[in-house]
């Protein structure tokens, strides 16, 4: 086999793919293809087996890049088709040089190529494979191996995300997108205009398909038409339902989709809720919305999260109120407003897969930089200390040790950025959100907020929450106008509110749990209203099982001061929390390397002392175990609307409703636009550790681990997550001065400075 034709020096990705070039066009061909403009890119397929003859590659161009397609004789065992394989990779890498990215969309196909060096080495996990149908049994340790190669790992969905997110330090959630205009011409046909109602999905029909669903459908609606487009694979054509009203017309190319979704009035996704489903995040639901076409979906955890509240995506599980939500949507089509569909398109114009492949390329040329940065030293460049974490407290210890005690310092941080969870980020409106939910900055202390004072000017701001009960909106913490507003009660003074308070008090002789605190103050009924449901919702576990500290924060208060926070200061970054950690860490003294592993810097360069803020078990290899923490989910939208809640923070203390809170950044940031963007916040098991959780057992742990930083005398553990406490920003900022206070004390080699900040 030949090589590529000739022509320029562009850098090779070579992409190993378990899915067939011109099978089904889907997020494997929207990225590749759109990386074929600044790369000589090759598609490496799974081989085809049969015949006799020696094994050999068959190349071909498709558009702007090339599919290799290797075949294989008949009878060879794996052992022997990878020595087959490599070979064969060889023969053809020699022809075309290095290899600049190797790209993977299955563990399988590193069998034969773990020896192929690279600039960077991504995993795109698209699927859980591994729950697929006719898994081959060591793809899991395959995957495990390739996360370990890999420097990045991106992910199709934030539920896989979720799943991967501890398995490797640089992983990036990257959800389905859409090509909006090539779907936008199905809108030529308007839905809803002819007498019989036809319902379509288009995709691969496999064991992700809930085919009892499909014909309860069927019969209980025959006057209904249901069109299945697509490839019937991994499932007998046989168990597919057989009904006068569906239609099983074959597969279609992408470029005849948008024409094949004109004709219905309605898009079906009937996925079955099984392991191969769990994580899925299927690129059909944003193209079925560019098309213009409502859909119905049983409830897959990624749609619901991203597209659950638009009234253009109607979400139920099986039986009736399927068909329900199918009649729902077919309303919508028939009625006189196109409102749910303006909403749909809102949310699309935030994703395409011109900007999630613009996104992908940016964080490898970001891995790749860093890798390059730490090879160029040479031998292993030496600093006084190495700071994990670019968050509050690495951030305080590094500008400390740099400005003030005169030292070389490198701070890493895993993530692709710095500041932390407090890291904000112009979205694609333009308007300023927190992508690990609101922080809000307020302290008493004076030396905290004029250190910080030093890296920012301050946007006044107050914050103020409103709880949703029962549909009304009232403020907390609880205040003489809640308890006006929920009781009519007519309370005047404070102390008719405390008196009111008084007489629903329930003493608890012993104040031991977090129920306990709110019931002796206030009594069962509001603790229903406000406390129980939030909180077990928000760290997973009755308040009668939590420490009195969760619920002590949360003050009851008899005047009408709605303030959430009573702090001598208050008051925001005016250019955002990012702006002012650039600030902070913008010293000749500091490097900072983010997407880069702990392990990965400290096998890099040596240092004197390590200054360590991430999680204290992690760094102890969990020896004593894990130490249990809550984590958080965000839902990120952009709104058609100018405002869309009256503050910036409204609570949802209702069990039954899944997220904790809303946030909308304009609010905080004081920004004016003709639409709004929000954060919807759910509260998660798993995930990044955010809140440890309080109980007596969990605090016995953190003391076996404390023992052991206490036998590491050139290690200092600062930060929420090193010290295992819940710690408010100002609370953090505090905590690493005073390390450093304490650490320049007994240190006579960390000299002052003369032109540090206060």
């Amino acid at each position: 086999m030949g090589g590529l034709p000739a022509g320029g020096v562009a850098p090779l990705l070579l992409c190993f793919c378990h899915l067939r070039w011109d099978f089904v066009f889907q997020r494997p061909q929207h990225l590749m293809t759109r990386f074929a403009a600044t790369h000589r890119l090759v598609v490496w397929e799974e081989p085809i087996v049969g015949g006799d003859d020696a094994p050999r590659l068959a190349l071909r161009a498709a558009g702007p890049l090339h599919v290799v397609t290797p075949h294989l004789p008949h009878g060879l065992s794996g052992e022997d088709a990878n020595t087959a394989l490599r070979r064969l990779l060889d023969d053809f890498l020699a022809l075309e040089g290095t290899v600049a990215i190797r790209w993977y969309y299955t563990p399988m196909m590193l069998g034969f190529s773990r020896h192929v060096g690279s600039a960077c080495t991504v995993y795109d996990c698209m699927d859980e494979l591994s729950a697929f149908r006719f898994a081959p049994p060591e793809l899991l340790a395959l995957e495990t191996e390739l996360l370990a190669a890999a420097d990045l790992v991106f992910t199709g969905g934030y539920s896989l995300y979720e799943a991967k997110r501890e398995r490797h330090p640089d992983v990036r959630p990257f959800p389905s997108s859409v090509d909006v205009a090539h779907f936008a011409t199905a809108r030529d046909v308007e839905p809803g205009r002819a007498p019989a109602a036809r319902f379509g999905f288009y995709g691969v029909l496999d064991e992700r398909m809930d085919l009892d669903l499909l014909a309860e459908l069927a019969d209980a609606r025959p006057e209904w038409t249901i069109e299945m487009v697509g490839p019937v694979v991994k499932i007998d054509p046989a168990d597919l339902p057989q009904r006068a009203n569906i239609v099983y017309p074959g597969q279609r190319s992408y470029d005849e989709l948008p024409a094949t979704i004109a004709r219905w009035d309605v898009a079906l996704m009937p996925f079955a809720l099984n392991e191969a489903t769990r994580f899925i995040s299927p690129t059909k639901t944003p193209e079925y919305l560019a098309a213009g076409r409502p859909v119905v979906s049983t409830p897959i955890v990624d749609v619901a999260r991203h597209y659950g509240t638009l009234d253009a995506v109607k979400i139920a599980g099986r039986g009736a109120r399927f068909i329900q939500a199918c009649e729902e949507a077919l309303a919508l089509v028939r009625g006189n407003t196109r409102d749910w569909r303006d909403a749909a398109d809102t949310v699309l114009a935030a994703t395409s897969w011109d900007a999630t492949a613009a996104e992908m390329m940016a964080a490898i040329d970001e891995a790749t930089a860093a890798s390059a940065h730490l090879a160029a030293q040479g031998q292993r460049p030496h600093y006084d200390y190495l700071v994990v974490g670019a968050g509050f407290a690495g951030a305080v210890m590094a500008e400390r040790l740099a400005a003030d005690g005169g030292k070389r310092v490198l701070v890493v941080d895993r993530r692709p950025h710095i500041a932390g969870n407090a890291y904000d980020v112009a979205d694609a409106a333009g308007i300023l959100i927190h992508q690990y939910g609101p922080h809000i900055f307020h302290t008493n202390s004076d030396e905290v907020f004029a250190y910080l004072s030093n890296f920012t000017r301050w946007r006044a701001y107050e914050h103020r929450v409103l709880a949703d009960v029962d549909g009304r909106r009232v403020p907390v913490p609880i205040n003489r106008t809640t308890l006006n507003a929920l009781y009519d009660a007519g309370l005047e003074t404070d102390a008719d509110a405390a008196a009111f308070l008084a007489a629903r008090a329930e003493p608890v002789a012993q104040v031991r749990t977090s129920e306990d605190v709110v019931v002796s103050a206030v009594g069962h009924e509001l603790y229903r209203t406000f406390f129980r449901g939030y909180t077990r919702k928000q760290w997973g576990l009755d308040p009668s099982a939590l420490d009195k500290s969760v619920t002590a924060r949360v003050p009851t208060r008899t005047s009408t001061d709605d303030r959430y926070f009573t702090d001598r200061h208050q008051a925001m970054p005016a250019a955002g929390f990012t702006a002012m950690f650039a600030a902070m860490l913008d010293h000749p003294n500091i490097t900072v390397l983010t997407g880069t592993d702990f392990a990965e810097a400290a096998a890099a360069v040596s240092y004197d002392r390590l200054v360590y803020t991430g999680p204290i078990d992690e760094y102890f290899g969990y020896c004593h175990g894990r130490l249990p923490y809550r984590s958080l989910c965000f839902e990120h939208r952009t709104l058609p609307v100018e405002r869309h809640q009256e503050v910036a923070v409204v609570n949802y203390p209702d069990e039954a409703v899944p997220h904790t809170r809303i946030t909308e950044y304009k609010h905080l940031t004081g920004q004016r636009s003709p639409v709004t963007s929000i954060t919807i916040e759910y509260p998660a098991a798993e995930g990044d550790p955010y809140y440890p959780i309080p109980r007596p057992e969990n605090h016995q742990l953190y003391k076996r681990y404390e023992a052991l930083a206490l036998a590491e005398p050139d290690v200092i553990f600062v930060g929420r997550l090193a010290t295992y406490r819940y710690y408010n920003m100002d609370q953090v900022v505090g905590q690493a001065l005073a390390t450093y206070r304490r650490l320049k004390a007994g240190h006579a080699d960390i000299a002052p400075a003369s032109a540090a900040p206060a």
